[in-house]
């Protein structure tokens, strides 16, 4: 019989979003891919549970490629958001309210 999977529960995590330490069995699972599901090959981060219920937990779809395209925390804060509203119009039209 496979053991409870309780176990890992002794371990201590860090919240991604406020930086708290918590139990893991405190914590919830983060995948920036967008699937926790799929969990072969892929190392978790964490969120505690009133960061986790502040998130939006709508599908991100292509969010993920489309920061590591536009070099999200690898240039200043207006770089950024001008190379990621480039990528957004590019992508998917223009930015306009509907």
């Amino acid at each position: 019989m496979w053991p409870s999977r309780d176990n890992r529960g002794g371990a201590s995590v860090t919240c991604i979003a406020c930086g708290k330490s918590l139990p893991r069995n405190d914590a919830r699972e983060y995948d920036k891919h967008g699937d926790r599901w799929e969990r072969r090959g892929k190392e978790f981060e964490f969120l505690c549970k009133p960061c986790d219920r502040s998130l939006c937990h709508q599908p991100r779809d292509d969010l993920e490629a489309l920061l590591l395209d536009a070099e999200a925390g690898e240039s200043d804060r207006d770089t950024f958001f001008e190379r990621y509203a480039d990528l957004v119009e590019d992508r998917y039209g223009p930015l306009e309210e509907q």
